[in-house]
């Protein structure tokens, strides 16, 4: 595959379960030895595809989602209503980091800039913490620290940190803003979802009554969110953009365990892939590009 520009971004949603979908895309873009980009932006499970991308492991994240996530120890309601987590985030980091290690010396040798987005319990705002070889991991497991559902903050250089998805799920603008010319973007919902405005901001801002700057960050959500698509489709005239995301029929949730519906989220993602390569004007839910 030909390189691109020398100011190419791709940006990666996360979405938890979600992220098989950008699995599949990116496991893709290693078969086809596709790698244009100079720059990175990963949000939760999308940072962690990034990762496994930059560390050249194709299939390591389908094995996190389709075997690891899935297991009762990662994912316990039961659990969560006794009051501890609803995803284990720590034995998912402790078993995955023993038996499916990232190649972290791989990406120490890379030239390419990765950014893992954060967002800080005190101040509400994203962090987007450039990921190194000995910090990855933690600024990862940061990244992936949905609040509520993890019952811990990790904390990256004394800052604790939750979810990146808070602050900013897709951040497309601050690829642009540090000099992008064209961005390429997994996301995670089918073209055209839009995140819902938050019904009850009471109840969140009661659930995070020790961290009032992320409750309110928590609050803004939908809207940052909601912008950062606005931005996808009304770019500025100096930046192109490209879009993958899934098609319609993609039925994968933020906590779907079912394997079947797992592997045709996969599997729509190597599809995509494969027509955003060689179709290069259209995608197959036919964005044009």
């Amino acid at each position: 595959m030909s390189m691109t520009n020398n100011n190419h971004t791709l940006v990666v949603e996360g979405g938890a379960m979600r992220g098989i979908f950008a699995a599949g895309v990116l496991d893709e873009f290693l078969e086809q030895g596709y790698q244009p980009f100079n720059r990175y932006f990963g949000v939760s499970a999308g940072a962690t595809n990034v990762a496994a991308y930059l560390c050249k492991q194709p299939t390591r994240n389908y094995k996190v989602i389709t075997d690891y996530s899935c297991r009762p120890e990662f994912i316990n309601l039961a659990r969560f209503i006794k009051g501890g987590h609803l995803f284990d985030l720590d034995w998912l980091w402790q078993e995955t980091v023993r038996e499916i290690p990232l190649n972290t010396d791989e990406f120490s040798q890379s030239p390419y800039d990765f950014y893992i987005v954060a967002t800080a319990i005190d101040s509400g705002k994203a962090h987007y913490l450039q990921a190194t070889g000995n910090e990855m991991v933690e600024q990862l497991k940061a990244s992936c620290a949905i609040p509520i559902a993890y019952r811990d903050y990790p904390a990256i250089n004394g800052i604790a940190m939750t979810d990146g998805g808070v602050a900013d799920s897709i951040p497309v603008k601050k690829a642009y803003e540090m000099g992008a010319s064209e961005i390429t973007v997994i996301l995670s919902q089918p073209l055209g979802y839009r995140k819902k405005d938050n019904k009850v901001p009471w109840l969140t801002k009661q659930l995070y009554k020790q961290s009032p700057a992320l409750a309110e960050a928590a609050i803004q959500r939908s809207k940052n969110y909601n912008d950062s698509i606005d931005f996808l489709h009304n770019a500025p005239s100096d930046c192109k953009i490209n879009i993958i995301a899934p098609p319609t029929g993609f039925k994968v949730g933020r906590t779907t365990k079912n394997r079947a519906i797992l592997n045709s989220g996969y599997q729509m993602g190597i599809s995509e892939a494969k027509s955003y390569l060689y179709n290069p004007r259209f995608g197959s839910n036919g964005y044009e590009r």
